[in-house]
């Protein structure tokens, strides 16, 4: 297994890492990508693993202003390639699979006939989007906010790739699953095997991102909460996403009196906190997110309904999943500066809380909770999606 670098990525690997070799015996090798050195997050998250998932680690790419991970890839695949040869050499691996930003290593397991899958962090209908942005590219002359219909994203275009392994399930998203799965000349096959889920992810919002008006518009709701702040970075909204090595005091950006306004309704912690355990607890009873998939399908999990704040990639449209699709979430207004105001954090946060829109959001969610556990449930539909996987793979490869 390859992911992207960054927690968000190597989480989710890790966690269907552990899924396989719980519950099929399989043998995993894990190849970390770090843009820097590996945080003591990481370190922790890798010493944790059991015997049978390997972390190798690859030399790091140093930390740039601007950094992505398709930069980081591409200065990483000499380093790739010559450890797939090392692998292959030794113990042939019987699959590659790596994560949607880690493509660009596809054509390396092609060079060693290793056969490769990608594993799809986000909702399907992400995926839907992305098979079919080609032939939007080729149709659609305008932004596509400005098309007077609604996009249809059946789902076909090709990849090279003999499955892409979904993190959702048939029942979140069963039109858009059904449709991806639909057998098509070289289109691969989908698995939906969520929702996978791993303790140890981290919640936070990056206070330049929130702004003085999260933190008024949660002083106004009057509401208890948990709230954990991430320092802010200047240079763009995903530097704090790479960045992990930011050393800025969280907690200094916060409104002036602010915490000592809010001691009795709201703790404050900077930079990380437990998310998985946090969104367990019967305490809680919102949760305000970035809309990332790992934090949606976490709150899913446990049945915690949403206030949906998204910012980047693929975040508004699982945004316009949870509120317009499902009905768990309710989504700020933002004024005619794009800017989401304190009045309107205040009024979203009691209105989950506290109001009747909230109560219904508070329903539905219950039976998404129930579907989720259904999902992975002995019998569940995706309990018998990674059955299927393994079983492709074993025949593949003669295990």
């Amino acid at each position: 297994m390859l992911p992207t670098p960054g927690m968000g990525h190597l989480i989710p690997l890790i966690g269907f890492a552990k899924d396989l070799v719980h519950s099929h015996d399989l043998a995993i090798t894990l190849i970390v990508l770090t843009i820097g050195p590996p945080t003591n997050a990481q370190k922790d998250l890798l010493h944790a693993l059991p015997g049978t998932i390997k972390p190798i680690l690859v030399p790091p790419v140093s930390y740039q202003p601007e950094m992505n991970a398709f930069f980081a890839i591409t200065r990483s695949m000499s380093s790739i390639r010559h450890l797939f040869k090392s692998l292959v050499d030794s113990n042939r691996p019987r699959a590659l699979v790596v994560d949607l930003l880690s493509t660009d290593v596809l054509d390396v397991a092609m060079e060693f006939n290793i056969p490769s899958y990608v594993y799809f962090p986000s909702s399907a209908l992400s995926l839907a989007l992305m098979f079919d942005l080609p032939t939007l590219d080729e149709t659609v002359s305008c932004e596509f906010k400005d098309l007077p219909e609604l996009m249809k994203l059946p789902g076909s275009v090709p990849v090279h790739a003999k499955g892409m392994i979904l993190n959702s399930f048939k029942d979140l998203e069963p039109g858009t699953i059904e449709a991806l799965q639909l057998e098509e000349p070289d289109k691969p096959a989908v698995y939906a095997i969520g929702p996978r889920l791993q303790t140890g992810s981290s919640g936070g919002i990056d206070e330049s991102e929130c702004g003085k008006c999260g933190a008024s518009g949660l002083e106004m709701s009057e509401q208890r909460f948990l709230w954990v702040v991430r320092p802010p970075n200047e240079i763009s909204a995903m530097g704090s996403y790479y960045d992990s090595q930011n050393n800025k005091e969280p907690l200094s950006f916060l409104p002036q009196g602010f915490l000592d306004r809010t001691e009795e309704k709201g703790l404050v912690v900077p930079s990380w906190a437990p998310q998985m355990e946090i969104l367990g607890h019967g305490s809680t009873g919102g949760f305000l997110t970035r809309c990332g998939w790992n934090s949606v399908l976490e709150s899913i999990a446990n049945g915690v309904p949403m206030i949906a704040w998204p910012l980047y990639a693929e975040q508004r449209m699982n945004a316009v999943l949870l509120t317009q699709g499902i009905n768990v979430a309710l989504r700020p207004t933002v004024n005619q500066k794009g800017v989401v105001e304190r009045e309107e954090i205040a009024r979203v946060t009691k209105c989950l809380m506290k109001g009747d829109q909230g109560l219904i959001i508070r329903e539905e969610m219950s039976k998404y909770k129930d579907a989720a556990a259904k999902a992975v449930s002995k019998s569940g539909s995706s309990t018998k999606a990674l059955s299927q996987l393994v079983v492709k793979w074993k025949e593949d490869n003669n295990i």
